[in-house]
């Protein structure tokens, strides 16, 4: 993998993991990282699955305002820029990867960090972890996807408390009203997503990515546009070495070995 400042990308097997390795900072994201996330990201290789995590007591503190104080109160221009140029390829290319993705959350998910955790396809958070917009106690509104994923996630009403009201979401909260896939001990955070992305490393890849694929174009069609998407995606899954294993793993009564191809 290519040596990075603000990251570390790791891969072991079908899992890639990416770490945001900035702990003194609790993993507050500068434009560098977002563009290091966009870089790692694309360089899949033979990754099934990725992991996405942050190194030390937080997932990520949002953007790093402390570091560009002078962005900070420079006006809309460039937060308008950083966000088109850095932070939204980034966001965009991790909700639209072709593997599915699993972030891990202690401590805070804040601002743009909130983002980049929920752009995963499954989030597992510790009890320590939570889920910040805080936009609205500095004047800003939400960005990196927030204003789209929050109320298909939660809802109209819950979307509005946490961009307009800037409250923590605990993460047995957060499970509670469907924000994330699921909240664990912190002693059990590790093994428990270590689990489920290998669980989903070993699984019939081409199918897992076609259904991301149609639940968020599902998510923009109407019922007739959807039914004709999952015809495609099936034809394409259908035609796969993985569906052949499968159907042979079902008959012969024994667990499949897909290869993800």
């Amino acid at each position: 993998m290519s040596d990075f400042e603000t990251i570390r990308a790791e891969r072991e097997g079908n899992v890639l993991t990416i770490t945001l390795n900035r702990p003194e900072r609790l993993n507050a994201c500068p434009p560098a990282m977002a563009d290091e996330i966009f870089t790692a990201i694309r360089d899949l290789g033979d990754a099934r699955a990725v992991l996405l995590k942050g190194e030390g007591r937080a997932f990520c503190s949002g953007a790093d305002l402390a570091a560009n104080a002078e962005m900070s109160v420079s006006g809309g221009d460039r937060a308008y820029a950083s966000l088109s140029q850095h932070y939204n390829p980034m966001v965009q290319a991790l909700a639209s990867l072709p593997v599915p993705v699993v972030s891990v959350v202690q401590g805070p998910a804040a601002g743009v960090g909130c983002s980049i955790a929920l752009a995963a396809d499954f989030v597992i958070a510790g009890k320590s972890g939570y889920f910040l917009q805080a936009f609205a106690n500095i004047g800003l509104v939400p960005d990196g996807g927030s204003s789209w994923m929050l109320p298909r996630l939660i809802g109209t009403a819950q979307a509005t408390r946490m961009m307009m009201l800037g409250e923590k979401i605990h993460a047995e909260e957060a499970e509670r009203i469907g924000l994330i896939y699921k909240c664990v001990e912190d002693d059990a955070l590790a093994g428990e997503a270590q689990a489920l992305v290998e669980r989903l490393a070993n699984g019939p890849t081409v199918a897992l990515g076609l259904m991301k694929q149609t639940l968020r174009d599902g998510l923009e069609m109407d019922f007739a546009a959807t039914l004709a998407a999952e015809a495609k995606a099936q034809r394409k899954a259908g035609s796969t070495q993985d569906a052949v294993e499968g159907a042979l793993a079902f008959l012969q009564k024994r667990k499949a070995a897909f290869k993800g191809a």
